[in-house]
């Protein structure tokens, strides 16, 4: 494996969980593989979870970790061709990568959708320069429209709490005061495609999803009709996908809040979501502090997503 940037790049899934739940049983087994390695982790963006799951994961591999924050510690970087740079931007990424790839053995890129251009955004401009262009092996911590680090916890811990053999997974839209990138939603899309669940995607209309990522997965603008016999309850709010509104806020409605009724619709599921979470607009206090709520189990499964595609990144 040379790069990661969605579920296909694991091939066999279920090798892949297996593998996962074999390096959270002992996650210090690979250290060698790591010995003499560099990480190089390049954020463009903040983050926490993201951050620290996958400096702890290199270091369980052995591996020395370079965190880069690009809008703090280095130069302002230009990311597009043909850009007369006179303004306030002295380095160009098409040389800033390059260079980043002489210090490491691994990179990590964190880069969040801008909103500002969806041709920009979905040709992921900024994680398809640092594969092209670094010459060593890339992978994504949150790109512009995926987040596979975060899915694959996802599905390992959905692996990890199933009743059944296939559980109903339901990813539903919750309102948020800021417009959110689709990458989460995206990305967990892809990966409940390609698993053994029954996957269902309610929204209002208007919040439909590219259909690359959607693919045969129901799509129900019932959320309650959705959720009825649900096993797991992953909320998410995202912005717009379709034209003319990408990246717009279309509606705050907080009807889809998830709540204790609507969990009652349920088959007892399990409520799950990426955090950080806006309290009782997404879902409610009494929700995610329940037994029932796996944020944060799912949040621990980040170290192991983060070192199971480290360790095939280095092998």
């Amino acid at each position: 494996m040379k790069s990661f940037t969605n579920v296909k790049d694991l091939g066999d899934l279920n090798e892949a969980i297996k593998e996962a739940l074999e390096i959270k049983q002992n996650r210090f087994s690979y250290k060698h593989i790591g010995e003499n390695k560099t990480l190089l982790m390049v954020f463009f963006n903040s983050s926490l979870r993201t951050r620290l799951s996958t400096q702890k994961a290199g270091m369980n591999l052995g591996m020395n970790t370079i965190v880069l924050d690009v809008n703090q510690g280095a130069w302002k970087l230009e990311t597009e061709r043909g850009v007369i740079m006179d303004g306030d931007k002295p380095e160009h990424l098409l040389e800033a990568i390059p260079v980043m790839g002489c210090y490491c053995d691994v990179i990590g890129v964190r880069s969040f959708a801008q909103f500002e251009s969806k041709t920009f955004d979905y040709e992921e401009t900024i994680l398809n320069q640092f594969i092209r262009y670094s010459g060593k092996p890339v992978f994504s911590m949150e790109a512009a429209t995926g987040h596979p680090l975060q899915a694959f916890a996802d599905l390992i811990t959905i692996e990890e709490y199933k009743k059944t053999e296939r559980p109903k997974v339901v990813l539903t839209w919750a309102p948020h005061p800021r417009a959110l990138p689709q990458a989460v939603p995206n990305s967990f899309a892809d990966f409940m495609n390609e698993a053994n669940v029954e996957f269902v995607i309610t929204h209002p209309k208007g919040y439909e999803l590219d259909e690359k990522f959607v693919r045969g997965a129901r799509v129900e603008y019932n959320q309650e009709k959705a959720f009825e016999g649900a096993d797991f309850i992953y909320a998410k709010n995202w912005a717009a996908y379709q034209d003319p509104n990408y990246g717009k806020i279309l509606s705050q409605d907080r009807s889809w809040t998830v709540d204790s009724a609507k969990m009652n619709l349920t088959n007892n599921a399990y409520f799950m979501h990426c955090l950080p979470v806006r309290r009782n607009m997404i879902v409610s206090d009494d929700v995610i502090e329940s037994p029932q709520s796996l944020v944060i189990p799912e949040a621990a499964n980040r170290e192991i997503s983060a070192q199971t595609v480290l360790k095939r990144l280095l092998q």
